[in-house]
């Protein structure tokens, strides 16, 4: 297998991860105003689903050197899709960073193996 050129290729992809989740957290708080405000339907129950999936996804990113993470970042990515039943609006953000975790875990095995 030839050589990334990566100094620390478990860094790189370390970082890769936790900058996907943090931007989809941060993407996930600053979407709930546009959707209430552009007559979305979301009540308490949908905007809390939508801050504690934004919260759980800056944990994960914190915690990027564990195992489990990558499959916690893949089960938020389920879950964000899930709550396309509360809004349309979040099932799209569920496929975008879907795609986006998708081409992270692609690039960790392509580097990692």
């Amino acid at each position: 297998m030839p050589r990334s050129g990566l100094r620390n290729p478990a860094g790189a992809v370390r970082g890769l991860g936790a900058g996907t989740l943090v931007l989809e957290a941060v993407v996930l708080l600053l979407a709930i105003q546009p959707i209430r405000i552009l007559g979305g339907d979301l009540s308490g129950w949908g905007i809390g689903a939508v801050v504690g999936l934004a919260v759980l996804a800056a944990v994960v990113s914190g915690s990027m050197r564990r195992r489990w993470a990558w499959h916690a970042g893949t089960g938020i990515q389920v879950l964000l899709l899930a709550c396309g039943f509360l809004h349309w609006s979040l099932a799209a953000l569920g496929l975008i960073f879907g795609a986006a975790w998708a081409y992270a875990t692609y690039v960790r095995r392509t580097i990692l193996g």
